[in-house]
């Protein structure tokens, strides 16, 4: 059960993340794969879901903006 919510809310994650950039679906799902944000919301997720998803774009951005990513 918990993988499953895990799992529907990285679909979440890369659909909202999709629509506030203006990209493709398949190309948001690469990115997060190649820069460890399915990683990064799969270990955090008891924390992230409970936030709003512009919130959650605003972090994934910030994430994908630190050094070495």
């Amino acid at each position: 059960m918990a993988t499953d919510n895990i799992s529907y809310f990285i679909a979440f994650c890369i659909e909202q993340y999709k629509t506030a950039k203006g990209l493709k679906g398949e190309n948001v799902a690469k990115l997060f794969f190649d820069k460890g944000v399915v990683n990064y919301l799969s270990n955090n997720y008891e924390v992230l879901h409970t936030q709003s998803h512009q919130w959650l774009i605003e972090e994934i951005d910030e994430y994908l903006n630190r050094p070495g990513k």
